[in-house]
């Protein structure tokens, strides 16, 4: 029998405010390098608010990172030194690659309930791909498979695949996997993974136990502030679930649903040289990104 992986740490996603003052939830970032290698951040912007997103992202550059967004609902205007130009709207996602360099922006509209809801998750490449030519991976939602789960739920397969149903991303060189499922209550959730393959799951909805052994004392935690004694082995919104080694993962509801994000990828192992919104494997790789930024000669690709 494939062995279960079992949660190793979990902790709750924090407010942050981030580009021209975007008001989001930060799952992990720069401080948990490299706890999820390869996966560098997860932001989670879920908004009913304009005021908390209209001012976007604006033109700002990229090198060294592929950059997921992810919209449930809403639209985001982009546009870039590659002259693409586009709406992602709710259920589509855009895997762009930026290698070599790119300069873009991404302003989030909202739908007609004024609503902003997505995840940005940002992949590392390995450092023979850090300066390949960009590209991006557009993805509408019809183009998205459904799996039906026996007994309830489903599961959208963005990246990889489930019981023989492929995503629609592909020829990604960490070999991630992306699931968005939801779970009825008393349902029970097995997915395969790769045992080499970092794990993590995020919950969007709802509540679940993410380990068999429904112990809360068996993994780490991590408290929302200093005087935070509560432990629970349920799994709330906001949750990140980080897994330990193992070939499965399950999932498994109560009386209540549950909707998360499933995400797994191929380690690097490989030294992170990181600030802002550059991502590369040494300090002086990052000097010369930022020299040829103010000089520039960044984009090597399109127009800057």
């Amino acid at each position: 029998m494939a062995e279960t992986r079992r949660v190793e740490k979990v902790w709750r996603s924090k407010p942050t405010i981030e580009g021209a003052g975007v008001h989001l939830r930060r799952a992990f970032g720069f401080h948990e390098v490299p706890q999820l290698d390869p996966f560098l951040l997860l932001d989670d912007f879920r908004s009913d608010d304009p005021a908390a997103y209209r001012r976007g992202f604006p033109w700002h550059p990229h090198r060294g990172i592929e950059t997921i967004t992810y919209v449930l609902a809403g639209d985001v205007e982009h546009g870039d030194s590659l002259g693409n130009r586009g709406v992602t709207g709710a259920g589509d996602v855009q895997w762009m690659t930026a290698g070599s360099g790119i300069i873009h922006q991404a302003m989030p509209k909202g739908d007609g309930q004024v609503r902003m809801w997505g995840f940005q998750l940002w992949a590392n490449p390995p450092a023979s791909h850090k300066m390949m030519d960009p590209r991006y991976q557009e993805v509408r939602r019809d183009d998205i498979p459904v799996l039906e789960i026996a007994g309830g739920g489903s599961v959208r397969v963005i990246c990889g695949e489930m019981a023989g149903v492929r995503g629609p991303v592909r020829d990604i060189i960490t070999d991630p996997e992306y699931l968005d499922a939801s779970l009825p209550p008393g349902r029970t959730f097995t997915h395969a993974v790769k045992p080499t393959h970092t794990v993590f799951a995020y919950v969007i909805d709802g509540e679940g136990h993410f380990d068999p052994e429904r112990d809360p004392y068996a993994r780490e935690a991590v408290g929302e502030n200093y005087f935070d004694m509560a432990r629970s082995c349920v799994c709330g919104n906001h949750t990140l679930v980080v897994y330990g080694p193992g070939e499965a993962v399950v999932v498994m509801t109560e009386e209540h649903p549950v909707r998360f994000l499933l995400v797994a990828g191929k380690p690097l192992a490989e030294p992170v040289a990181w600030y802002g919104p550059i991502v590369m494997n040494t300090q002086a790789e990052l000097r010369v990104a930022f020299r040829e930024y103010e000089q520039g000669t960044f984009v090597k690709h399109g127009r800057a």
